[in-house]
C-alpha cells in the first residue's frame, strides 16, 4: 500500500475527498494542501483514469526535517532515484513551500536537482538531463513545517484536460471546477430531468456534465502519463485498468438518457462548443442553439437545472452590460422556469443581487485566480410570487433614479437653450452614492469616487450597480454606450494616465466648436466639462489678441480662442500626446497656419525663459506633479506665487492672466499678490456654469493684472 496526493483547486478538496472514497481509495483525509489517501499501484491507475476532480496525483517517496539547505538535500539523497528513473530519461522538479531558510522555490529546487544528480554520479552513471518544459518524469517536493516531502508526480500535470477541447472562449472553465460545480448543482441525482447552461461557450459545463452523467472515465482519453517513464510502473495492470475504464464508459454512453442543452449568443464560439462535444464523442446528446439568455423561453421541461458561468465583468468597463443582464435574467428565470434550479458560478458576487432571488445555498471556489461563489436557487411558486424576491428595480424605490431624474428637468431648459451636449449631470448628490455621471451626446461617462473605507466594500458594490442600472435606464442610453471609470484622489497627472487601450475617440460640440473625445482610454477625456465658462471667457478676451495657453491638455480652451478671432494661439504642454491631440482639434475645425504655435515643453522651465509678450496668458496647472520630465516637484498651493510671477512676466502691457487649479480649499497668498503690485480678482463663480453648481469645490479661478501706474 503506498500513499498519494491529491491536488485540486481550492473549494473542490470536499468534493474530492468524497470521489476518493467512492472510488474505494484507503484511508481518506482532507487537509488545506490537498486529499491524502492509499492505494496499490494497481488501483491508483483506476483512480487516475476516473478522477474528475483532482489536477494532479502525487506518489509519496520520502520524507524529513528540511530546516535548511543541508538538511533538504539529505532527504532527497536518501532517495534512490536510479530505481525510479533511467539516467536517459529527462526529468524536472517542482518545489512547493518556503521557510526561513530556504526562501524561495527555485532555490528549493536547485537543492533537490542537486541531490538527484549527484546520487547517478556517486553509482558512476552519466548525469541526467533536466527539462522543466517537457520532462519525461517529474518529481514534487512539498516543504510544509520545516518539513519535506518529495513525490513522483504519478498522474502527470493538468489532469483536468481531457483531451477533447480544440478552443476555448476568452475566460475557459477548467473541466475539473466544471465537475465540481456539476456536482454541486444537484443534477447529477436525477439526470433524466433537463439540464440548460444559457451561458455554455465553449460547452465544458453541458459536455463535462454529459460524460459525468454517463460515468464516462475522463482519463482514458489522455496520450502521456506521469508514470509512463517511472521504473516502477506495470505495464500489464495498467493495460487491465485501462480496458476496464474504456468498457464500462462506452456502455455508459450507450445507456445515457440525459437531455443536456448549451445555448450562448455568440455564433462563432457555439461552433467550437459543437466541435467540443463532437471531438468528445457526446454531441448526439447535446442540442445547441444561438440565442440571447435574456430571451429564453422554456421550451425544456417542467423541472430542471440552469447551471452557468456568465462573464465576470473583471473589467469595470464591462460592467453596465452585466448588471441589466442579470436583472433581466432574474425576471426570465422567474417568468419562465418555475420549479427549476437555478445555478449561478460567479467572481461578481453582487452582480447576484440583481436577479432579485434568494439562495438557499452558496459555495466557494477559485476560478484561477479569482474568488468565486456558486450560488444555488430553488424557484418555487413562494419565491416566484415573492414581493420581495420578484420585484424588478423600480425606479420610484431608488433615491439615486429619483434625483438623476429630477436633475434631468432641471437641467433641460438650459440644455435646449445653450445647445449643450456634454455636460455633468449628477456629482455625488447623495452622499450614499458617491459617483458622478457625466453626459457625452449619447455616451454616458460614470466616475466611480473612492468611498470611505468605513463602508463595506459590498454596500459599495450595490450601490455602483444600482447606478449602473438605473444611469442609462433614466436617460434612454444603451448599455453598450456606458462607460465607467474609478477615480481615486489624482495627484499631477496621474488622470491623465491611461487605462484602456480601445484607441477610440468620438466627436463632440461645444459652442460651434468640434472636440475630440476619448472616453474609454484615460480617467479624464480630454474635455475638463467643469471649464466650458472658462473657455468661453478666455476666448472673448483672446479676440484679435494673443494668448499663452500654459498645461495646455487638449487645447480645447485654445482653440475656442481660435474660433473667437485670436491674433495669434501658443499652445504648451509636456505631453506629446496631449499636444497631438490638441493640433487634431484644430484640424477638426479646418484651423491651419503660422498663428497657431503648438510647444511641447515643461511649462515651468519654458515659462521662465520666455521671452515672448502675450494678451492674455491662461494657467490652468496641476494641483501637484513631481514628473521625472519637470525635473522638480510642483505644488499649487506651495508654488503659485512663483508661478504667477512668472506669467505675469510673460505679459504684454495691459495683458489679462486667468490662473486656475482644482485644489479643494486652495489659498491664494493675496499679501504675496500685493507685494508684486498686481490685482487679482476671484472668477470663480462665473467660470462654474449651472451643471456644476453644486460643487463649489470643482475649481477656482483668477483674474490677474498689473496695477496701473
Amino acid at each position: 500500500m503506498q500513499q498519494f496526493l491529491a491536488l485540486t483547486s481550492p473549494g473542490i478538496e470536499i468534493l474530492l475527498a468524497q470521489e476518493l472514497k467512492d472510488l474505494k481509495a484507503e484511508q481518506v483525509v482532507q487537509k488545506p494542501e490537498g486529499v491524502y489517501f492509499n492505494s496499490t499501484i494497481e488501483h491508483a491507475y483506476h483512480i487516475c483514469l476516473r478522477s474528475r476532480l483532482s489536477t494532479r496525483i502525487l506518489l509519496k517517496l520520502g520524507e524529513g526535517d528540511a530546516v535548511n539547505k543541508d538538511e533538504l538535500y539529505a532527504v532527497a539523497k536518501s532517495i534512490n532515484w536510479s530505481e525510479l528513473f533511467s539516467v536517459d530519461s529527462t526529468f524536472a522538479i517542482d518545489f512547493v513551500g518556503t521557510s526561513d531558510e530556504i526562501r524561495n522555490s527555485q532555490f528549493g529546487a536547485l537543492t533537490v536537482k542537486d541531490a538527484v544528480v549527484d546520487h547517478f554520479r556517486d553509482l558512476n552513471q552519466e548525469r541526467p538531463s533536466v527539462d522543466k518544459s517537457a520532462p519525461q518524469i517529474s518529481f514534487q517536493a512539498r516543504l510544509l513545517k520545516q518539513k519535506v516531502v518529495i513525490y513522483l508526480d504519478f498522474s502527470g500535470r493538468s489532469l483536468f484536460k481531457r483531451g477533447y477541447r480544440e478552443h476555448s472562449g476568452a475566460a475557459p472553465l477548467k473541466e475539473h471546477l466544471a465537475a465540481a460545480i456539476i456536482t454541486r448543482s444537484g443534477w447529477l441525482d436525477d439526470t433524466t430531468k433537463p439540464l440548460v447552461d444559457p451561458m455554455c461557450g465553449s460547452g465544458t459545463i453541458v459536455i463535462e456534465a454529459v460524460l459525468m452523467a454517463a460515468g464516462y472515465a475522463p482519463g482514458i482519453d489522455r496520450a502521456q502519463w506521469g508514470f509512463d517513464f517511472w521504473l516502477g510502473h506495470q505495464p500489464e495492470a495498467w493495460k487491465a485498468a485501462k480496458s476496464a475504464a474504456i468498457e464500462q464508459s462506452h456502455v455508459g454512453l450507450t445507456q445515457l438518457k440525459a437531455k443536456v442543452f448549451g445555448v450562448d449568443l455568440d455564433s462563432r464560439v457555439l461552433k467550437t462548443a459543437q466541435q467540443n462535444a463532437k471531438n468528445a464523442g457526446v454531441q448526439r446528446f447535446i442540442e445547441f442553439s444561438c440565442k440571447n439568455a435574456n430571451d429564453m423561453k422554456n421550451g425544456f421541461g417542467p423541472k430542471g437545472t440552469i447551471l452557468f458561468n456568465p462573464p465576470y465583468g473583471e473589467r469595470i468597463g464591462e460592467l453596465p452590460e452585466l448588471v441589466e443582464s442579470f436583472a433581466l435574467l432574474g425576471q426570465t428565470f422567474k417568468a419562465q422556469f418555475v420549479n427549476w434550479r437555478i445555478a449561478v458560478l460567479t467572481a461578481n458576487v453582487e452582480l447576484l443581487a440583481m436577479m432579485k432571488m434568494v439562495t438557499f445555498k452558496r459555495y466557494k471556489f477559485k476560478n484561477g485566480p479569482l474568488d468565486c461563489q456558486f450560488a444555488l436557487y430553488n424557484l418555487d411558486d413562494k419565491q416566484v410570487s415573492s414581493s420581495n424576491v420578484n420585484a424588478e428595480f423600480e425606479q420610484k424605490d431608488s433615491d439615486f433614479g429619483n434625483r438623476l431624474l429630477k436633475n434631468k428637468k432641471n437641467l433641460k431648459s438650459w440644455l435646449k437653450q445653450e445647445n449643450i451636449e456634454c455636460y455633468r449631470l449628477y456629482d455625488a448628490d447623495i452622499p450614499e452614492y458617491n459617483v458622478a455621471v457625466d453626459v457625452y451626446g449619447d455616451h454616458l461617462v460614470i466616475h466611480e469616487y473612492t468611498a470611505p473605507a468605513i463602508i463595506e466594500p459590498e454596500k459599495v458594490a450595490k450601490r455602483l450597480q444600482e447606478v449602473v442600472y438605473f444611469a442609462p435606464k433614466v436617460l434612454g442610453v444603451p448599455t453598450d454606450k456606458v462607460i465607467i471609470k474609478t477615480r481615486a484622489k489624482q495627484k499631477g497627472k496621474e488622470q491623465y494616465q491611461r487605462v484602456e487601450q480601445t484607441k477610440k475617440s468620438m466627436v463632440v460640440h461645444e459652442y460651434g466648436a468640434k472636440l475630440k473625445v476619448n472616453l474609454w482610454d484615460y480617467l479624464d477625456t480630454g474635455l475638463f466639462l467643469d471649464h466650458r465658462k472658462t473657455r468661453q471667457i478666455v476666448a472673448k478676451k483672446s479676440k484679435g489678441k494673443s494668448l499663452l495657453n500654459l498645461f495646455a491638455y487638449t487645447g480645447s480652451v485654445s482653440l475656442q480662442a481660435a474660433l473667437h478671432g485670436a491674433d495669434t494661439v501658443t499652445t504648451v504642454d509636456m505631453s506629446n500626446t496631449y499636444l497631438s491631440w490638441a493640433q487634431d482639434n484644430f484640424v477638426l475645425n479646418n484651423l491651419s497656419g503660422h498663428k497657431y504655435d503648438f510647444i511641447q515643453a515643461d511649462c515651468l522651465q519654458w515659462l521662465k525663459k520666455n521671452e515672448q509678450k502675450f494678451d492674455v496668458v491662461f494657467i490652468d496647472p496641476p494641483t501637484f506633479s513631481n514628473s521625472k520630465r519637470m525635473g522638480e516637484s510642483f505644488d499649487v498651493q506651495r508654488d503659485h506665487i512663483s508661478l504667477i510671477t512668472d506669467g505675469v512676466k510673460s505679459l504684454s502691457e495691459g495683458g489679462e492672466l486667468i490662473f486656475t487649479n482644482n485644489k479643494r480649499n486652495f489659498k491664494m497668498d493675496f499679501d504675496a499678490i500685493a507685494a508684486l503690485d498686481l490685482n487679482v480678482q476671484e472668477l470663480s463663480d462665473k467660470t462654474r456654469d449651472k451643471d456644476f453648481q453644486r460643487n463649489k469645490h470643482i475649481h477656482n479661478s483668477w483674474l490677474i493684472t498689473r496695477k496701473a501706474s
